[in-house]
Parts: structure tokens; C-alpha cells; sequence
């Protein structure tokens, strides 16, 4: 009896234990919520300061190539523009952490008024300049696509507004987003992914069984969160839409999966690309084994030709080539009336490759194209159904993930 008293005593300080500690817990969660709400605070903040910052240069650059076309006038010259030619690889060079990337003033393509043959696209640039600063001014976007509506007799089609759009972001050295000009975007995302688009739209990328159109203002989103582990790039819709109906996502959980449905377009580069920024977790690519699909792996990887002077917002050089290896074809023994010979535009495209600034960069990835070459063969990805149905989901990737098969 005389132990009663400690007994109550002991129980009762427990209680108040329990009791404080559940109290420093609220407040603990109270803080903690707090600084996330700072923490949100600031980066909306510094993200605008980013914006007019930027814009600010946009317009001083479209200002300070107007008044050197009014000084040729006044100096009884012709008015031009000029920029760096996208189209010549004598252009590009590599480096390791970004890519391909323009070398400046190396060769230059110029518009000239007073010549027949660009007097029309020195016109045409000069009114897209002029729609460009109106955007950036009242800090507002329009598609491409908007604008060439506006006047389809000027432009002549939707082809010339694109290429007047890169050229005046090659121009003045910035990325073709912050001419406040947007694309429809045509590739799709899967996968534990959730953003906030620029308009409000709350996106959940877990809960679609098609995939999400790739948003058109991949700089506009906001709340990007992720449990992912890893990144998947697809080559083709057809085996993206694949992989949702065989239930990869439920297999690999915490994985998101992209498709530029073919060669990329920029929205979906420039995805991968936040995504590589937002997370820094491995991002593979999914590819045909031939040579077209190995460009387009390398396009993800390094950049383009066309739009190396944007390289560090597109490129991500860490991806590496998951599947199909031309080696892996020979080691899952798949048939040769399932494969494809190579045509002359494969053997063409890979001797391409083999010269672009990159290629000693990549020996392993030559070392494919060789074993590629020496075959005479290639194969699609919808090739491995030819072992079983499920073969792609349900092995194929799983361990390749799991036991490091990638290059």
C-alpha cells in the first residue's frame, strides 16, 4: 500500500508528459507551416523579381535593335537585322554541361531592306518585333499560332511565324518564352507528378489513364511536387499509351513517364528539363534501336542544331539510354523476321551522328550504333511484344530499373 502514492504520482506525470509533448507538437506543426508559407512566399517573390528582371532585358534588346536600324537610315544605309545562322553546324560546338551550344558571330544570316530576296522577311520580322515588345510590355502571352491568325495574308502560313520567332530569340540571346510567345504543346506526362499552372488549373498527373497534354508555359508552373524516383522519356505515343494500359505506373509506383510523341517539341523538352531542375533524379530514355531514335534521345540529352542557343533551358546531359540497345537484341535472342534491315536514310542518319560535336562524348552510345550497323538490323520497342505481350512492362523495364541497364 505505502507504493500507491508513486504509482499515482508516476502515472500522472506521464499524462502531463503526454500532454506537453502534444502541445510542442502543434506548435512544431505550426512553425513548420509557417516557413513552408514563407518559404512559398519568397520564391513567388524572387520568381517575379526574375520576371521583370528579364523582361526588362527583352525590351532594352528589342529597343536597342530598332535604334541601330534608325541610325542606318539616318546614315542613308539600308536598315538590316541580323543573328547567328541556325542551320550550319559550323555554328555549334560542345560543352559538357550544356550540350550543344552557338558559337556567336561564327556565321551570320542577315535580312536586308534593300535586297529582293528578304525585303519581305525584314518586314515581317520587324512586325513580330513590334508584337513581341507589346507582350513583354504589358507582361502578357499569345500563341504563336494567335498571332499568325491575326493576319494570316502577312504571314503567309504558320511555318513563317515560327521561324521568325526563333530567329528574333537567336537574335537577342534569349529564350523564345521570354518573347512572351507560347506553342500548343503536343507531347504528354504521366505519373506521381502535381503542378499549378500559370491560369490556377491544379494538374494531378497520377490520376489520368491517357496521359496530360505537356502544359504550353512550362516557366509559368508553380507547386511542381513529386514523390518520383525516376524519370521515363518515351519515344513514341504509341508505346507511351502502352505502358498506361499495362499498368506501369501500378508496377513502378513513383516513377513519372513522358512522350514528345516522336522528334520533341520544345514545351516537352523544356519539361524534362524542370523536371531535371525540380528533382535531380535519374531520367532515362525509351527509344527504337535505330538511328532516328537514337537522335532523338540525343536531342533530350545535348540539344539541337536549330536551337542551341537555348541549350541550358532544354538539354539535360545526365539522361541515359535505357532501351532498346542494338545489344540487347542480340542478348533476348529476339527472331530476325522480327527485326527490320536498315534502309539507306538509317545508314545515312547514323553517319550523321558519328559527326556531330558530341560524338566522343558518348562512346558507349557509338558503341551501340556500330553493333547497330554491323547487324544490318533494327528494332522498334513494339518489337520486344514479339517475346510476350507484357514483356516490355512487365520485365523489360522493371529490370533494367532494378539492376542498372542503361548506358
Amino acid at each position: 500500500m505505502a507504493n500507491e502514492p508513486d504509482l499515482c504520482s508516476t502515472h500522472c506525470d506521464l499524462w502531463h508528459n503526454i500532454d506537453k509533448l502534444q502541445k510542442e507538437i502543434i506548435i512544431y506543426e505550426r512553425i513548420h507551416a509557417l516557413s513552408n508559407e514563407n518559404k512559398e512566399q519568397v520564391a513567388i517573390s524572387v520568381k517575379a523579381e526574375s520576371s521583370l528582371r528579364y523582361r526588362n532585358d527583352v525590351l532594352r534588346k528589342l529597343e536597342d535593335n530598332i535604334e541601330r536600324i534608325i541610325e542606318r537610315l539616318q546614315q542613308n544605309k539600308a536598315p538590316a537585322v541580323a543573328f547567328d545562322s541556325r542551320t550550319s553546324w559550323q555554328n555549334v560546338s560542345f560543352s559538357a554541361d550544356v550540350g550543344l551550344k552557338l558559337d556567336k558571330d561564327k556565321s551570320v544570316s542577315e535580312l536586308r531592306f534593300d535586297s529582293i530576296n528578304s525585303t519581305t522577311r525584314f518586314a515581317l520580322m520587324l512586325s513580330l518585333m513590334s508584337e513581341c515588345y507589346k507582350l513583354v510590355q504589358s507582361n502578357t502571352f499569345s500563341t504563336k499560332r494567335d498571332i499568325y491568325y491575326r493576319d494570316p495574308q502577312l504571314f503567309g502560313s504558320q511555318s513563317v511565324v515560327d521561324e521568325l520567332a526563333d530567329n528574333i530569340a537567336c537574335m537577342l540571346s534569349v529564350p523564345r518564352h521570354h518573347l512572351h510567345l507560347l506553342a500548343t504543346s503536343k507531347g504528354c506526362l504521366a505519373g506521381d507528378l502535381s503542378f499549378i499552372e500559370m491560369d490556377g488549373n491544379c494538374v494531378y498527373c497520377s490520376t489520368t489513364t491517357t496521359g496530360i497534354l505537356v502544359p504550353s508555359h512550362v516557366e509559368g508552373l508553380t507547386n511542381i511536387r513529386s514523390e518520383a524516383k525516376f524519370v521515363l522519356i518515351v519515344e513514341k505515343d504509341a508505346t507511351f499509351q502502352k505502358l498506361l494500359d499495362d499498368g506501369l505506373l501500378k508496377r513502378i509506383k513513383n516513377c513519372i513517364i513522358i512522350t514528345g510523341k516522336g522528334f520533341p517539341d520544345i514545351n516537352t523538352r523544356m519539361m524534362v528539363r524542370k523536371l531535371w531542375d525540380c528533382f535531380h533524379i535519374p531520367i532515362f530514355g525509351l527509344v527504337d534501336a535505330d538511328p532516328h531514335g537514337i537522335e532523338i534521345l540525343c536531342v533530350y540529352k545535348f540539344g539541337s542544331k536549330s536551337y542551341s542557343f537555348d541549350s541550358h533551358n532544354l538539354t539535360v546531359p545526365s539522361i541515359r539510354w535505357l532501351g532498346v540497345l542494338p545489344s540487347d537484341i542480340k542478348h533476348l535472342q529476339i527472331r530476325k523476321e522480327s527485326l527490320i534491315p536498315l534502309t539507306k536514310a538509317d545508314m545515312d542518319k547514323a553517319g550523321e551522328l558519328i559527326k556531330r560535336p558530341y560524338y566522343k562524348q558518348i562512346p558507349t552510345w557509338m558503341k551501340e550504333i556500330q553493333i547497330l550497323l554491323t547487324s544490318g538490323y533494327k528494332a522498334e520497342i513494339q518489337t520486344l511484344t514479339a517475346i510476350s505481350n507484357n514483356f516490355l512492362t512487365d520485365v523489360y523495364i522493371p529490370n533494367k530499373i532494378q539492376h542498372g541497364g542503361w548506358i
